[in-house]
Formats: C-alpha cells, structure tokens, sequence
C-alpha cells in the first residue's frame, strides 16, 4: 500500500500496535516479522493472514494445546551448520534437537481432522515434509544434554572404558596416600584439589619437603602447598593423555555429525521458520483476544461496512480502567463514498477518522480488527492522510500553506482505490476563502471516486454533503444539557457546534453572547440553531425508542413465565390422569396376544425347519427391531423435550441438531454449503441440509 506522507502509519499510531504485537512475540524471527509488518494489497494473502489468526484465536479460546513449545533463535548455528568443515558444540545440537522435536509434535497434531478444521493453518507446513532421519542421527550419537554418548563409537568407548579404570585407580592410590599424610599430620584441611586438571594433595607448607612429588603451587596465605604425590605421577599422566584422546573423538565425532547434517541444513531453516512463523501467528492471535479482534469479509474492492467497531489502543486502556468503549458503524460504498463528520470540538471526530484508518491498515496487515465479525471490508491501494498542524519550518511555509500543498498532492495522486482522511480540511485561512477551496477540494475527490472520511466546522460543507454525489453528511452527537460529548457517530445527518450553548452553560455573560450573536450572519445562526435544535429531537426520539424496547423486553420476560406457570399447570394435569389409568389399555393388551401368537409360529417353523437359520432371524426381527425402534425414538424424544426448533438462517454461534442422529452442538465456521459443528470436544464437519437451528424450550429466540 502507497502511504501519504511516510509518517501516516505513525499518525493512526500503527506503530504502538506493532509495539503490542511485538511484545507477544517470543522468537526473534517472529520479533522481526512484527516490526516489519506490512501492510498488503493482495487479497488472497490478507486472507490466509487473517484466517491464520482467527484459527489460533479459536485454539487459544477453546484451550486446546498447540505444540509450539520452544523458543529457538537458531539464525547463526543453522548458518555455521552449512559451511563445510564446520563443527557444532554439544548446546547448538540441543537447540537443533529441540527444533526437530517440536517440528515432530507439529506434524503429528495435524492429523487428517485438523488439517480439514484448520485449513489456514496447515498452509504453513503445505510445502515441506517431516525427516525423521535428522531426529535418528542425533540420538544416535548425543544425549539429550547435548554430551557425546560412550556408544558414539567403538574408539570412544574404549578411550572413556580405560579412562573409568585409571580414575579408580588413582582414586584408590589417592585414598591410601591421604590416609598416610593424615596419620603424619601433613596433611591440610581440605586434603586435595586440583591443579592445572591434574589431582594433587593439600599439605601444610613446613612439611612440604617430606612428601615426595611434584609442586604444584602454595595458598595466598603460604601456609598450604599443593603437591602432586609421586605414586600417582605416572597415573595422572595416562589420564591426562586418555582425556586428550577422548576429546580429540568427541570433536572428530561432532565434525562428522555436522557433516552429515548439513544435508539437511535448508530442511532445518525451513523447519526453523516454521516455527517462528507459528509463534508470529500466536502473537497476532494473542493480541487479538486482548482487543477483541475479530475475522470480517474481506472483499477485493474499495468499500468500507464497519459494524460496532472501536479504536483498539482506546478499548485498551477503557478496559484497564474499567470503561465503556462507544462503538461506531459506519458504510461507504459506490454510493456514498465521502463521509463529512461535523460536530462540538473533543466530540470525537478525530477519534472516529484515526479508529477507521488504524483499522483499514490493521487490516491489511493481516491482523483482525476490532469490529463485529458481520463488517465487511474492502482492500485499498494508497492511504491518505493529513492531521493537525503541519507547518514545515524548513521550507518556510504557513499552516494553510501546507494544508494546501498535501491538498494538491491528494487530488493529483487519488483515484477509486483511494482511502483519505482529512482533519479540519480548510482550516487555518480565512473562513469563507478557506470554505470555498475546502469545497473545490471535496468535488474534485469526489469526482476522482476516491473514499474518505472529512471532518470539518464549516456550515459551507456540511450543506453542500448530501447534494454532491457521493458525499454524505455524520455529526458526533452532544448532550446540551450537561455539556458532554456522547462520543457516537450519526449518519445523514450534518452536527451543530453549540458554539453559543456552551459559552451559555460555562457562564459567559450574556450581553457579550448577545453581541456575538448579532455579529453573526442571521442565516449562518439560523441554520446551527436548527441543526442543535434537530439533534436534541434525535435524542429524545432515540431515548423514547429505548424505553420502548425496554418494555417490549418486560412483556417478553412476563410472557415467559406465564408460558411456565400453564406449562407446570398442565403436567400436574397429565398426572393426575395417568394416576387413574392403572390398568393395561386394551391396545397393549392386543399387541402382546398378536406378539405371543407370532411367536408360537415361528417356534413350530423351528420345529419343523432343516435350516433353523431363517426362523431365528425372524424371531430376532420381531423382538428387537421394536427395541432399537424404541432406543432410537428415546433419544428423538429427550431432544425434542429439551430443545426446539428455530425457523432461522444457519450462522456461527448458532445451536443446531444433527437430522441423522439428533446430536446437538454449536456451529464454528460455516465453508460453502458445509459447516464446523462443534459437539462435545471435537469439531465435525457436517452438510448444512443435514442440521437445523434449535434452541432450549423456554429461552428467549
């Protein structure tokens, strides 16, 4: 996507929620992914990115386990792996074994059923295979510490067998020479140590020449000398050389098994971004619970139908101190492309063009967005956009004269796959001159087919929306009364800046707002009295409509209970009538003679058949295929008792009973003319024909 200026991402704060997402990220190359993230025009891509997310979003809410269970940061071993005569230590082969375990586990979680559940996903290992022989090569040779094993081979096994027997050796030496310095009192408090990897003894200084050996050194304080005893010279010269032998295997071993790996080392750095690119998809998912993002339509053209969406950083920090976010929806489509927002200062204008814009761009990015996943959202090619106060000191130029140079750069650069947003378009100029080229500027976008979000104060424009095609007017609605913004965005409608009603209410004097006012041209006062006046009727009407559908839900909530109490008034009836019904009806009564007349039948047939195979099958028929007829009704009946129902369309969330075997689960996603039931703990994928929509007998529709 082309952005104008370069800062646009800043000023949306794109980059705070790429600091967000960063923050979920626990690889470097999923760190790096986040920092970098950009934003796409490709709808296919944006899709799969999307879906990816909203898939690891329903695995997160479900508390299913995903095997991304190490973090690995292998970009520099992976490279060393594949310069010939390199060799790894044993710590970068544990991290390799990590990787090849956790790339086991991810194969083998999508089975067959996970794969079709989530098919987003699988995408990301669609184009590699799982190589078993990466696993097999190290465990043959390392342990899971990362050591050599003694089997490694028959060299190294013989070295560290011969070494076991010199260490014992000289233990047993050692032990007889400490005992010998102890019983003469030379011996020092702690009686041995280590010196340059060879054993030596700890001696008090002034004895140190009555113990035959080599000395190693003496304590700082000079009264501890180390001597290596004569008896073991000999002995801590094989194990010095064995230990020498031995390393010089390990290292030969640790170059071959590197050699031998670096056949796979391409296999392994796909292996790598695998699962970096899974913990990228878990940090998108992660952030989208946080926000409450959700997966809208995604259509590959310019439209905006955004369904109580909120600006994610003000969610955010509502939701920390336990506020209310005030959702907006909004629709720009062919029609009605160009949206003017007017309105009271700190109303929300600017909060309402930042929310659209961030999202368009989140978007974009393959992120879900903060929105009810019924929004539809289209795929733009350039963003737009001009905030505030942009006065350039280094080229000398004015307010409005940088308001006016972006301004040219808009309506040179837009077309139909145009997204622009404009803060206070004409401001800082001369109100009617200002105006008047504000109005230019809307047709000329306009007549380019470019959508965009306009706020602004000038009556001028808010009269000549609605008669451009294409520009509609929004206002942000205002509580006179309390002097409160409400924060809520209304459409078709052009808003007052209660000017006069607020220097009214804050206790200006009156004679000055008196003067004020007949400073004013009379239309221009007229025209926002009647646009105050229209919006104060707007609020009574919706506050009306409020308490009417409160009552509707009263009536609702009595005609339920009344259904209860006549329900519960019926059964006690059914009871009494089944108490006075003790004997057998005459029906059953006939069917048991009709049974036992049919059994007696066959039991002659039995009697008088060679092959006595048909007459068992006809007594089997005969008395369980009632029963299973009966089991199978049973399970109908006690569905049926619980749930109803519903003539609705089949959509996520809903409550649906399967038509074949009358189970009843909750739909996930809906594919085509298939949707993902989930029932119990596993999701099924079932044709649509074959559920229908129910719910609980006695809740509300």
């Amino acid at each position: 996507m082309k952005l104008f200026p370069e800062s646009a991402p800043v000023q949306l704060e794109f980059d705070k929620i790429k600091a967000l997402l960063t923050e979920h990220c626990k690889s470097e190359f999923a760190k790096k992914k986040a920092t970098e993230l950009r934003i796409h025009t490709r709808k296919e891509f944006i899709e799969t990115e999307l879906q990816q997310s909203h898939e690891f979003k329903l695995i997160s809410l479900n508390n299913q386990y995903f095997p991304n269970d190490y973090v690995l940061n292998l970009t520099k071993d992976l490279k060393l792996l594949s310069i010939p005569g390199a060799a790894l230590v044993g710590d970068q082969f544990v991290q390799i074994r990590k990787l090849a375990l956790n790339i086991q586990s991810i194969f083998r979680w999508f089975d067959n059923e996970r794969r079709i559940a989530y098919p987003a996903l699988t995408k990301v290992i669609q184009e590699t295979y799982y190589e078993k022989a990466i696993l097999e090569m190290l465990e043959e040779v390392l342990d899971e510490h990362g050591n050599v094993k003694d089997n490694a081979t028959d060299e190294l096994q013989k070295i560290r067998l011969n070494l076991y027997k010199k260490r014992n050796e000289l233990r047993r030496v050692f032990e007889r020479v400490i005992a010998r310095l102890n019983k003469s009192g030379y011996a020092a408090d702690i009686e041995e140590s280590f010196s340059n990897g060879r054993r030596v003894v700890a001696v008090f200084s002034e004895y140190k020449r009555q113990i035959k050996g080599i000395l190693h050194g003496e304590s700082d304080t000079r009264k501890t000398a180390y001597i290596e005893p004569e008896e073991t010279i000999e002995l801590n010269n094989d194990i010095f050389s064995l230990e020498n032998e031995e390393s010089k295997e390990v290292q030969r071993i640790l170059r071959k098994l590197t050699s031998d790996l670096s056949v796979y080392a391409h296999l392994l750095s796909t292996y790598h971004a695998i699962i970096g690119e899974y913990d990228f998809i878990k940090a998108k998912a992660k952030l989208a619970i946080d926000m409450n993002g959700e997966l809208p339509t995604v259509v590959d053209k310019a439209h905006i139908e955004l369904v109580n969406a909120v600006h994610p950083l003000l969610y955010l920090y509502n939701k920390k101190s336990g506020k209310a976010t005030i959702p907006l929806t909004i629709t720009l489509n062919d029609k009605n492309r160009i949206l003017v927002i007017s309105g009271p200062n700190a109303g929300g204008k600017t909060v309402t063009l930042k929310t659209i814009g961030l999202l368009q761009i989140m978007l974009q990015s393959g992120l879900l967005v903060s929105v009810h996943p019924t929004s539809q959202m289209g795929i733009f090619k350039q963003l737009m956009i001009h905030i505030g106060d942009t006065q350039s000191l280094e080229f000398e130029l004015s307010t409005y004269s940088s308001h006016l140079k972006n301004m040219k750069h808009f309506m040179e650069v837009a077309n139909g796959k145009t997204l622009f947003f404009i803060d206070e378009l004409g401001s800082g100029s001369d109100p009617n001159l200002g105006g008047a080229f504000a109005e230019v500027i809307m047709e000329e976008l306009a007549h380019k087919h470019s959508f965009g979000i306009v706020t602004t104060h000038y009556l001028n424009l808010k009269v000549m929306a609605n008669k451009v095609p294409g520009i509609i007017n929004g206002a942000m609605a205002f509580d006179e009364q309390n002097l409160l913004p409400m924060y809520k965005l209304i459409i078709g409608k052009p808003g007052s800046s209660y000017t006069f009603s607020i220097a009214e209410r804050i206790g200006l004097s009156p004679h000055l707002i008196k003067k004020a006012r007949g400073l004013v041209n009379e239309d221009h006062f007229s025209l926002d009295k009647l646009l105050n006046r229209t919006e104060q009727d707007l609020r009574q009407i919706e506050k009306k409509e409020s308490d009417l559908q409160k009552l509707v839900k009263e009536n609702e909530r009595l005609k339920k209970e009344m259904t209860v109490v006549m329900d519960k008034e019926r059964h006690r009836q059914e009871v009494d009538l089944l108490k006075q019904q003790n004997q057998v009806t005459e029906e059953r009564i006939a069917y048991l003679k009709d049974m036992e007349r049919k059994l007696k039948q066959i039991l002659l047939e039995w009697r008088k058949a060679d092959d006595k195979s048909e007459p068992i099958k006809q007594m089997h028929s005969l008395l369980f295929k009632k029963k299973d007829d009966l089991i199978t009704n049973k399970l109908a009946k006690k569905v049926q008792g619980r749930y109803e129902e519903v003539a609705t369309d089949i959509v996520v969330g809903a409550q649906v009973k399967l038509k074949k075997n009358y189970q009843v689960g909750s739909v996930k996603e809906i594919r085509g003319k298939r949707a993902i039931v989930q029932v119990g703990m596993l999701p099924m994928s079932v044709d649509l024909g074959d559920l229908v929509v129910v719910q609980e007998k006695g809740a509300e529709g």
